[in-house]
């Protein structure tokens, strides 16, 4: 049978990207309002309680605000935004790492932030089996291309061709920090390192570790093994060993997709790691990781209509 899907913030740029994956989808029917409805609080209200799953594309504030309106027990939600992503009661939406039958069973989902999911996809398997330390003060360094920061910054990078680099969160308080630290077990929140690059689309998420320093923790060999058993069967794709080539890129041109990468890649004597993602900021880091978790609420193949 058909359900119906609101998506609150559509006009955004997360948002238009999941109505573009469900568009032709026989599952679904999208419940839309026009540009005068969807600022009227008494519409959203009512598309808010008479949809079987709402999609929330807003601001944290505006996010919560929706979640407000929402009067009944069972309209199933959601949020891209970071407003319920550490909070009780939400299940954080990374199935693979989660656990798909808690997504599944939930009423309430929190997409992981783009940044996080290339860490907690890194790290949380390996702390889990005991291979690496959940004491560590990790740092992790990124790379993302300009839509994740929305229409303002798409417009600023647009505008001005000249930024090549752009470096934030130099106060070191990242509003991702407290998904990786929770979702990852870690006993010290992550030294992050965000910047944004003159590429529309892309993401590296980087963790470095000196490992030989590390108690307890293994070889990369080992970790690359661990990460490819944890995620077997998975559409997260645990990489073969430094390419011939010796390098890694992301090209400006490269159309969007829901894929996630892992790569480990180790010095000779095995006493440091490089660990590294690369995805799309807008796919497995936003609308792609939406229609996945929606997939799987709805009981349908994860997969269906993603890019992979």
């Amino acid at each position: 049978m058909t359900q119906t899907v609101f998506i609150d913030g559509a006009a955004g740029t997360t948002g238009l990207e999941i109505a573009e994956r469900l568009a032709g989808r026989n599952e679904f029917t999208l419940v839309t309002l026009d540009d005068a409805r969807r600022k009227d609080a008494s519409a959203r209200r009512e598309a808010l309680n008479d949809a079987d799953f709402v999609i929330l594309c807003l601001p944290d504030d505006a996010a919560r605000e929706s979640v407000a309106m929402i009067e009944n027990d069972t309209t199933r939600v959601i949020d891209a935004s970071t407003a319920h992503r550490v909070a009780p009661g939400w299940v954080y939406g990374f199935p693979e790492v989660s656990g798909h039958k808690a997504v599944a069973a939930a009423a309430r989902v929190s997409n992981p932030g783009c940044y996080s999911t290339g860490f907690v996809a890194l790290v949380a398997p390996l702390v889990r089996a005991g291979l690496l330390p959940a004491d560590w003060p990790y740092s992790c360094n990124a790379v993302s291309g300009y839509s994740g920061g929305g229409k303002a910054l798409i417009e600023r990078f647009e505008q001005d061709t000249d930024i090549a680099w752009r470096g934030y969160a130099l106060a070191l308080g990242h509003k991702h920090l407290p998904e990786m630290q929770s979702n990852c077990g870690l006993s010290i929140a992550p030294l992050f390192s965000p910047a944004v690059i003159a590429a529309h689309r892309g993401m590296v998420v980087e963790v470095p570790l000196p490992l030989a320093a590390m108690p307890g923790a293994a070889t990369p060999d080992a970790l690359r093994r661990a990460l490819a058993e944890f995620y077997a069967g998975s559409p997260v794709a645990v990489m073969g060993e430094t390419p011939a080539d010796g390098e890694m890129l992301l090209r400006g041109s490269q159309a969007g997709d829901d894929r996630i990468e892992l790569f480990v890649f180790g010095n000779s004597g095995g006493s440091q790691a490089r660990l590294v993602a690369r995805l799309d900021n807008l796919g497995k880091g936003a609308s792609g990781a939406c229609v996945q978790n929606l997939n799987i609420m709805a009981g349908l193949p994860e997969t269906a209509g993603l890019r992979l």
